[in-house]
């Protein structure tokens, strides 16, 4: 009995002091600059949401075993059939398999590392391609947008590995060959917003050019998921509320220990979850998400602890919107006013040193 009570004595100790993480509640304010706040959520919202749940309720109701890959086939459908300008070359960027989406006019000297979200299991630059074209369009850039490594079949740091692999291959090399970028960006949504910012973290650390300036939408910043607006948000969300709300059920603890046998990283690693690293001295960095969203504490609380270690951070909210809405440009107006800002972001940064 003894050696049992000691033994769960070390569990309680290892879940609270290492998987838990700093308490990160004095973050949750200020809320940075909050669009259409007060209004109500507009047809064109509905009709996304309707759109979404046509997509997914079908494939939530099919076999668990099966669902991973109808939701990989899901997410590669989005941007079928859209009308998108830009030209989708595949390339190899230093053994990551990636594509460059070039939009007419673009300057292929201006470059964005682009990184798809998808829960870090799914999704791909196929699936992305509607928000990389736009990229593209608003910083008159070519983006290279690459195809990491996805989980279960590798693991988390191999993702990580990936990115880290296709930005130092971007400082040297381009559309035409290789040469040194005159600008250049990172940009991620949700999965691939926590990989922008964990990414530009590491970049700092190792001594490379920085960014010109880094975009991540709605991302996930913290895997311990201790942000409040997981649950508060659960029923808002229109997008991942249906998908997770069986998770919320389970304990954090079990979830903390089931990340680390996962990844063999505690979840509050700052490779894993940026928003308890080191965020001092980082390049300017722009924040978007959704206040009905689970993620929104998540981009605040990064965007809160930036400021106040000195980096020029900032977070832009929109009141009703789905997780990343920026793909349902150009139908969707926030999704018009969120690029239009992403654009003004990417002009601000152009004319720092430039």
């Amino acid at each position: 009995m003894i050696w049992l009570l000691l033994l769960l004595a070390l569990v309680i100790s290892i879940s609270l002091f290492y998987l838990r993480g700093e308490n990160l509640a004095r973050f949750d304010h200020p809320s940075g600059q909050s669009f259409d706040a007060g209004h109500e959520p507009s047809d064109e919202h509905d009709q996304v949401v309707a759109s979404l749940g046509v997509g997914i309720a079908p494939i939530r109701k099919e076999p668990r075993r099966k669902q991973l890959a109808l939701m990989r086939q899901y997410m590669d459908g989005i941007s079928e059939g859209l009308d998108l300008p830009a030209t989708i070359t595949p390339t190899d960027a230093a053994g990551v398999p990636a594509e460059w989406v070039i939009a007419p006019g673009a300057d292929n000297d201006r470059r964005v590392l682009y990184l798809h979200g998808g829960a870090f299991v799914m999704g791909s630059p196929r699936s992305h391609r509607n928000i990389t074209n736009r990229f593209s369009e608003v910083a008159g850039a070519a983006v290279l947008a690459i195809d990491y490594r996805l989980m279960p079949e590798h693991s988390r740091m191999a993702g990580v590995q990936d990115c880290r692999t296709a930005y130092r291959w971007l400082l040297e090399n381009g559309p035409e060959g290789s040469g040194a970028p005159g600008r250049i960006y990172v940009a991620g949504d949700s999965a691939g917003g926590n990989l922008t910012l964990s990414l530009s973290a590491w970049i700092r650390n190792s001594g490379l050019r920085q960014p010109d300036g880094v975009v991540a939408l709605s991302p996930a910043t913290d895997s311990t998921l201790s942000s409040p607006s997981l649950k508060t948000n659960m029923e808002t969300d229109a997008m991942l509320g249906p998908m997770f709300r069986g998770l919320a059920r389970v304990p954090r603890p079990l979830l903390w220990w089931f990340s680390w046998f996962q990844s063999r990283m505690s979840p509050s690693n700052p490779v894993v979850s940026p928003v308890f690293g080191d965020l001092s001295g980082l390049p300017p960095t722009l924040v978007h998400a959704s206040e009905a969203e689970l993620l929104f504490d998540d981009a605040r609380r990064y965007v809160n602890r930036a400021v106040a270690a000195g980096s020029p951070a900032r977070l832009q909210s929109w009141a009703h919107v789905v997780h990343v809405w920026h793909m349902f440009y150009p139908q969707l107006t926030e999704a018009r006013d969120a690029w239009e800002e992403i654009g003004k972001f990417i002009a601000e940064c152009d004319r720092v040193d430039g």
